[in-house]
């Protein structure tokens, strides 16, 4: 049983696999917080230059 215990304690799998779940999930979220701003601002970028090319239009 000591062996046993003595064993568990040196391997180190599991605390690898832990590390890269935490890295990965942080990488997921930083991604889904770019998109959402790059998509958020895009969306305002585009609704000010289709109210300018209207402006443009409806003056000729």
């Amino acid at each position: 049983m000591m062996n046993f215990i003595k064993n568990f304690r040196k391997d180190e799998d599991g605390a690898v696999t832990v590390d890269w779940v935490v890295l990965t999930a942080a990488i997921v979220g930083l991604a889904i917080v770019a998109f959402s701003t790059i998509g958020d601002n895009t969306e305002n970028l585009t609704n000010s230059i289709a109210t300018e090319i209207g402006a443009v239009t409806a003056t000729r």
